[in-house]
């Protein structure tokens, strides 16, 4: 989400808001808060960054870091970041970037980490591409672009992109309708506003749900999404779970399943910025409706299911940064239903871009405004 798009969205009163809903402005699954379980201090690990946008841990313990800017920085197990060469050009503007990252399950054996980008065309023309490369040392090599979103739009907002495997060894990437295309989020021969899965070289799996329709792409998972900026497989079932932002009001959880069309723009529970109704109403037949959603917005971004052994009574939840009202949204989950949120690291002041669980079971955050720094949760 644009910052000017949530700074407007504060300006408009959730009175509003829910005026022109004609619902209560309150989430779905209306959860109550609850009192942090966890006894945590908040430590700096790295600074120094320029707007970290995505986070993934080498087997070796080093965090990669991706800045939106188009830089890569691989941060020693003390803290020190250092520059790696030979990342893909990016068309920085707007809401474009450097901007997911993920390591091949298989890293030890074969070096390849996975980047999602803003991809520059002819004629000002850009989309969310994806690349695979080898890592060694601080350098890339053998970078190859392994997935591209057609076709390339003149547009500098809504590109996702989070890329994450599943325990099958599919990667998911998540993208966005590209703001002045949301209508293709409807549309299968376009792949704005879906979630893609494809092999990790790139190509396609047989069982994917329209394989061999021809007016279909064959890498489309599910559709019907505004602009998925947090995205993580559920241990608990081993499915994919993304979050994305709605536009005023009407940021959702998802569990996107094979096939399946969740609504936007057809159906949302937000409104327009200028107010305006979006679509056709809340529901409707043959769309599916979110997990969970927040109304006012949050501007959810990275997503973690906490596994580890540090916070013993957090396992199995679910965080969220909020990048508007800059806080880490901690999930408590019943199967699918949220049973209570709490808002953690408000006192920090700092928009949450991304949220992952280290090989030490805590949990480290990446704030991209000021100066750009990643903090860890660790017990007192």
């Amino acid at each position: 989400m644009k910052r000017s798009n949530w700074m407007m969205g504060i300006a408009l009163s959730v009175m509003a808001v829910t005026a022109a809903c004609n619902k209560p402005a309150t989430s779905q699954n209306a959860a109550p808060a609850a009192e942090a379980t966890e006894s945590f201090e908040v430590v700096t690990y790295a600074e120094g960054l320029e707007q970290p946008w995505g986070m993934a841990f080498l087997p070796d313990g080093r965090l990669l870091v991706t800045e939106k800017a188009g830089r890569l920085q691989v941060i020693s197990k003390d803290g020190k970041p250092k520059l790696v060469s030979g990342t893909p050009a990016v068309a920085n503007d707007g809401q474009g970037g450097l901007l997911g990252v993920a390591v091949d399950p298989d890293f030890a054996q074969n070096q390849y980490i996975y980047l999602s980008f803003s991809e520059p065309g002819e004629g000002g023309v850009a989309g969310t591409s994806v690349a695979r490369a080898k890592l060694s040392g601080q350098v890339l090599t053998d970078l190859k672009v392994i997935w591209q979103q057609s076709p390339k739009v003149k547009s500098n907002n809504h590109w996702g992109s989070r890329i994450v495997f599943a325990p099958d060894g599919k990667l998911f990437i998540t993208t966005g309708d590209r703001a002045s295309f949301r209508e293709k989020a409807q549309d299968l021969t376009y792949t704005f506003g879906k979630v893609i899965r494809i092999n990790s070289d790139g190509t396609i799996p047989q069982d994917n749900p329209f394989v061999g329709r021809s007016d279909a792409k064959p890498e489309i998972w599910s559709y019907g999404h505004r602009n998925m900026q947090g995205a993580a497989i559920n241990p608990a079932t081993g499915k994919l779970w993304t979050n994305e932002h709605g536009a005023q009001g009407g940021d959702e959880i998802n569990a996107p399943e094979a096939g399946k069309n969740y609504g936007w723009p057809v159906i949302t529970w937000g409104v327009d910025y200028s107010g305006a109704r979006i679509g056709e109403g809340t529901t409707k037949s043959g769309m599916e409706q979110p997990v969970h959603y927040w109304n006012p917005s949050i501007a959810p971004s990275g997503m973690l299911f906490y596994t580890g052994d540090a916070f013993p009574t957090w396992k199995g939840d679910l965080f969220i940064g909020s990048l508007k009202f800059q806080y880490l949204n901690h999930i408590k989950l019943d199967g699918t239903k949220v049973v209570s949120e709490t808002k953690l690291l408000e006192d920090e002041a700092e928009r949450i871009r991304d949220v992952v669980q280290g090989p030490d079971g805590l949990i480290y955050v990446a704030y991209d405004s000021g100066d750009g720094r990643i903090v860890r949760l660790q017990p007192k």
